[in-house]
């Protein structure tokens, strides 16, 4: 394959891109080496997770790896977590004007604007193979987003008058979307792999939940039990990467994923996912020394509405011991939500003979966000 093809691969996939709309969900960091170099995997990912981060990035490697992973993420805005298990708390009994007080107090921290739930996990096993410069991957795994917000204002009030037992109730939507696919990846490297491209075709099962849950002073809340039973539908997606490699300390990627903009029903009505365009750098300083970064191109809509999703990543791993241990640190910044900082994360992975363990993570101190993941994998 010459330049120009690549030229032409690249063409095709940019008017198919910039000819439909950005609505797609956000982009869910898999694997615990991304995620402990936070979330900038598309230059860097050659294993078998590059099925999902970049399928170009299959090519750029001559091994076998087979590996099962699985993590999620989970962020809690404006404290709501914290309001609701006061709510659970309240003493609906206590008649007093202090206690009314509080009931109010915990009703405005539970329906200011932007208080919401956010969470997302992945989960799969991944497979990658080689013959020559021909590289081929597929994935059975499961990509879940989702959210809860306020669909109803929490009210604190006494309906029987003073001295009478407290009225505290509300209601909050509870949206999600399971993409549970089997990915079919094939790259090729040429030019002594200074270019890669690659390919993923999906077949998805979307799963589309779409509930609520009634917020009762005194009452435990329940998020987990009230998504309520999924719409099942099926849908095809396709997914195109590149990497480009002017040198052996630098790296470039680029991927789109689902430009099909596949679509699933639900209780609602209909969710399509627009194309996510994500391009990454990597850099070696020396060989043992890998700095990365990722920006999300596109701006991702997310099931909470009013939130969007841009994410800028920036990682760095150090090997020591010819892989034995690599250490991993990180941060992720969403630039559509300019008040928060960026999220540090780290990780850790383990090598002995073919075997790998790798954990990652990281804490948002502010939102009281966390993420976490951890893979075990074979590689030849």
């Amino acid at each position: 394959m010459d330049r120009a093809s690549v030229l032409r691969f690249c063409a095709a996939a940019t008017a198919l891109l910039f000819s439909t709309q950005a609505a797609a969900t956000e982009f869910v960091i898999v694997g615990p080496r991304a995620m402990g170099m936070g979330g900038a995997g598309v230059a860097v990912t050659t294993d078998a997770l590059a099925t999902y981060w970049n399928p170009a990035g299959l090519a750029m490697t001559q091994t076998v790896d087979i590996r099962i992973q699985a993590g999620g993420q989970g962020i809690d805005r404006m404290g709501i977590a914290n309001a609701i298990h006061d709510l659970e708390n309240f003493n609906v009994n206590d008649t007093s004007a202090g206690n009314l007080a509080n009931a109010q107090n915990i009703a405005s921290r539970i329906n200011q604007p932007g208080a919401n739930v956010s969470m997302n996990g992945s989960a799969g096993l991944y497979v990658k193979g080689h013959f020559g410069e021909h590289a081929f991957g597929i994935n059975v795994s499961d990509v879940a987003t989702g959210g809860s917000f306020v669909s109803t204002p929490v009210q604190a009030t006494q309906p029987g008058g003073p001295n009478t037992p407290i009225s505290l109730t509300g209601q909050m939507a509870l949206r999600g979307l399971e993409a549970r696919q089997v990915a079919l990846s094939y790259a090729y490297a040429f030019a002594d792999k200074t270019f890669a491209i690659g390919m993923t075709g999906k077949i998805i099962q979307g799963a589309a939940y779409n509930g609520s849950t009634t917020l009762t002073g005194g009452t435990d809340v329940s998020l987990r039990d009230n998504f309520g039973k999924p719409v099942l539908s099926t849908a095809l997606s396709l997914d195109l990467g590149a990497i480009y490699r002017p040198s052996s300390w630098l790296r470039f990627g680029v991927v789109a994923k689902d430009i099909t903009q596949p679509t699933f029903k639900s209780q609602s009505g209909e969710l399509k996912l627009g194309p996510q365009v994500r391009g990454g750098m990597a850099v070696n300083p020396y060989s043992t020394l890998t700095l990365s970064a990722d920006v999300d191109i596109l701006s991702n809509n997310t099931l909470v509405p009013g939130v969007k999703s841009q994410l800028l990543s920036l990682g760095a791993e150090q090997t020591i011991l010819n892989e034995f241990l690599s250490l991993r640190l990180g941060a992720f910044k969403n630039m559509q939500d300019p008040g928060i900082p960026f999220t540090p994360t780290a990780g850790l992975g383990l090598r002995m003979y073919a075997f790998r363990l790798d954990l990652g993570g990281g804490y948002d101190f502010r939102e009281k966000g966390a993420l976490a993941s951890g893979s075990l994998s074979l590689t030849f």
